[in-house]
């Protein structure tokens, strides 16, 4: 369980372009260079925010991207998963059955299984109440006031 590259530069990338404005249209090359990946990545992560419905691209000279939504409409929840789905896949389990052919645990209750499920719950819920606006305009931390509010997730 672990955020991939993709996943976070796409953050990067759509950062950038919550920053750049409405209005502005940034190339492939702009963004590149502003958050150090390389351009074939960002071509690639653009393909995947248009394919999502994040991004609008323009061609030509003054062609480039820009956001398809406000950033107040871009909640992270729903990027990540296009970008890469969820931490805790409920098929995580079968990954790593041992030497076995299922998981010896599969049948009974699994208290490591249940951890995965309640850390993706609180996960969830953090990525359900953030929006890219809330990044793009002020850092979050653990003590903001922001939208960041974990409830008692069983």
């Amino acid at each position: 369980m672990k955020l991939s590259s993709l996943e976070e530069y796409g953050l990067r990338c759509l950062l950038r372009l919550a920053r750049g404005g409405a209005t502005r249209f940034l190339t492939i090359e702009e963004i590149s260079h502003a958050e150090g990946v390389t351009p074939p990545n960002v071509a690639k992560i653009m393909r995947i925010m248009r394919r999502g419905g994040f991004v609008e691209s323009l061609r030509g000279q003054n062609g480039g991207y820009t956001l398809a939504l406000t950033a107040q409409e871009i909640v992270l929840g729903d990027v990540l998963e296009v970008l890469g789905g969820r931490l805790y896949d409920p098929n995580f389990c079968a990954h790593f059955v041992g030497s076995e052919d299922s998981c010896l645990h599969e049948s009974s209750n699994c208290s490591i299984r249940s951890l995965w499920n309640r850390v993706q719950s609180a996960v969830d819920e953090v990525l359900r109440q953030t929006t890219l606006a809330d990044l793009a305009y002020e850092p979050v931390t653990a003590d903001s006031p922001g939208p960041i509010v974990i409830s008692d997730v069983t």
